[in-house]
């Protein structure tokens, strides 16, 4: 059966990972998922993640988590734009989340970037996730 909600499903793994204390995270492969790690590690909430290919055209994203203390970076993680309703926000009407300490990740026509890089560009675009 197919994924309706792919970057949904890698958000719930990352969160259930970190919960098991797991190091490694597998997901499988796309260029949403591997922007939004990217944009992830920039922010400090991921180690970092390599790209594994799994054969016969299949790749998979292995995300290393990130813990202090003994707990998990990320403490929230949720997905704000989902199939069957998207978040669109230009960049004035961008909400602050936990007075700018949490992140947005938003999908921009210059890339997947948090919300104080948009802001900066200028630019609007749907809001996929937020972490803090």
């Amino acid at each position: 059966m197919a994924m309706s909600d792919p970057l949904g499903d890698m958000l719930t793994r990352l969160r259930n990972g970190q919960q098991a204390s797991h190091s490694i995270v597998e997901c499988p492969y796309s260029k949403l998922r591997e922007n939004v790690c990217k944009v992830l590690e920039e922010e400090g909430y991921i180690r970092g993640y390599n790209i594994e290919d799994k054969g016969g055209n299949k790749k998979a994203l292995m995300v290393q988590l990130k813990y202090a203390e003994g707990k998990g970076v990320i403490q929230e993680i949720d997905r704000i734009s989902k199939p069957g309703r998207r978040v669109y926000k230009g960049s004035k009407d961008m909400p602050h989340f936990y007075n700018g300490l949490g992140v947005l990740v938003v999908s921009t026509p210059k890339g997947v970037m948090t919300d104080h890089k948009a802001r900066a560009a200028n630019v609007g675009g749907e809001v996929l996730c937020r972490v803090f």
